[in-house]
């Protein structure tokens, strides 16, 4: 495999920056069209008591009373989509860390069941929230999956990354997650592998961890960092090792698959009907929340990164939307045949609705090589994955994602004062954290 991964990388690094690029049209108020199905709505809650280094995604600081206009906003924004004709039927809350605040977390799902026929909603979290009461407190509130960003329970890897003193160490976070299991239908444990310094024992003792927990759901997530924090890591980890990018996969197959199924290339769950953060089965989702993206009708769409520009764009009645593209008809092949085979399977009864016969004959390439190098079976009613098309489409995702890091990255460097304005005054001291009652 090895020989396989520089040429495919570079092909899809380059597609996929290519695909992320926005058109700025701050002024506009229309919103995309309704789909006439429920879909996904995915809220971003920016909030953390105390940034990681090495974090791509789009957070600040907690702050209290800033946090509470915050959620308004969320919930006018949830508002104005209702209004504009789209229902939901799945959450995702991600951040950030999403349960800093209890009470607007639980008032903002209540909003969106309110008016949509909501079937399952997963939250993000971190081994100090674990509170069983608190975790009632949602599981009372609809949420039917939480999910843990643990990383590693190697001490030595969580000191590197700055977490065991925020988070507790590996035995700690096991303690809480223990705890924690049962309550909600499906607890998700956020895993890395392939991170600077982590050895096949390192894994292997985060794999029997995992498996003496007997926790619902593992998502094990390669390495990814965003261009602007890969000098921080290197400085407190060093660098990783590709070469065990490959076989680490492999072990975590080997010893999560007689357990667990997969349900995408990487996430493992024990029975059917759980589903991890990222969007195969549906067509259509809605981000709301400063620094979210939607895919809605074959385009793209990014709202502003400025968390004051949000709210004053939202309390002035529009969408927090202010950058969309639209794709054209291969992109939307292609953004479907990641997507869709990155959950196993792409169905031709799903194909040939969408596309009719455009989609073999404009994917030609695509599914040629990928069939050649032995990555898909072509099978009679679906094209599936094969072991090493696990690994090819990890591989793509993770690049995928990577690209999206890419525009995260441009679209804070814009408002890099207003950020670090309120991070100066929003501060949280680390003794603190694990006495957090969110």
């Amino acid at each position: 495999m090895p020989w396989l991964e520089r040429p495919l990388l570079a092909i899809v690094r380059h597609e996929y920056a290519a695909a992320m690029r926005f058109a700025e049209d701050d002024a506009a108020e229309v919103m995309p069209a309704a789909p006439s199905r429920p879909c996904q709505l995915y809220v971003h809650v920016p909030f953390c008591e105390v940034l990681c280094p090495f974090c791509s995604f789009h957070r600040v600081r907690f702050n209290a009373s800033r946090t509470l206009r915050y959620f308004d906003a969320l919930r006018r924004e949830i508002g104005l989509y209702h209004a504009a004709g789209f229902r939901f039927s799945d959450i995702y809350v991600g951040g950030g860390t999403p349960t800093v605040d209890a009470d607007e977390l639980v008032a903002t799902l209540d909003a969106v069941r309110a008016t949509s026929p909501v079937r399952s909603i997963s939250i993000e979290t971190n081994p100090n929230h674990l509170q069983p009461e608190t975790l009632r407190r949602y599981r009372a509130a609809g949420v039917t999956r939480l999910s843990v960003g643990v990383q590693s329970f190697d001490d030595g890897l969580l000191e590197r990354m700055e977490r065991r003193g925020k988070y507790g160490s590996g035995a700690q976070i096991r303690e809480r997650l223990a705890l924690a299991h049962g309550i909600f239908p499906t607890l998700n444990v956020d895993m890395i592998f392939n991170l600077p310094g982590q050895t096949m024992a390192m894994l292997e003792h985060d794999l029997a961890a995992l498996l003496a927990l007997g926790v619902d759901q593992v998502s094990f997530y390669p390495l990814m960092i965003a261009r602007s924090a890969r000098h921080a890591m290197q400085r407190a980890m060093g660098l990783a090792d590709p070469r065990l990018r490959h076989p680490m996969y492999e072990r975590i197959l080997d010893t999560l698959l007689p357990s667990y199924r997969a349900a995408s290339a990487w996430c493992f769950s024990r029975v059917e009907g759980m589903f991890d953060e990222y969007i195969v089965d549906q067509d259509d989702y809605v981000g709301v929340g400063s620094g979210a993206f939607s895919y809605v009708g074959g385009a793209m769409y990014s709202t502003t990164f400025s968390l004051a520009h949000y709210q004053r764009r939202i309390e002035s009645g529009l969408s927090g939307i202010t950058q969309r593209r639209f794709l054209g008809l291969k992109e939307r092949m292609r953004y479907d045949f990641l997507m869709r085979l990155f959950g196993g399977e792409l169905r031709h009864d799903y194909i040939r609705a969408r596309y009719g016969r455009a989609f073999p004959l404009r994917m030609a390439p695509e599914l040629a090589v990928m069939r050649m190098i032995g990555a898909t079976r072509h099978d009679a009613d679906a094209i599936r994955l094969t072991r090493l098309g696990m690994y090819c489409w990890m591989l793509m995702m993770a690049e995928f994602f990577n690209a999206v890091n890419g525009v995260r990255e441009q679209m804070r460097e814009h408002v890099r004062a207003e950020l670090d304005a309120w991070n100066q005054e929003a501060t949280v001291s680390v003794a603190s954290i694990g006495r957090s009652s969110a």
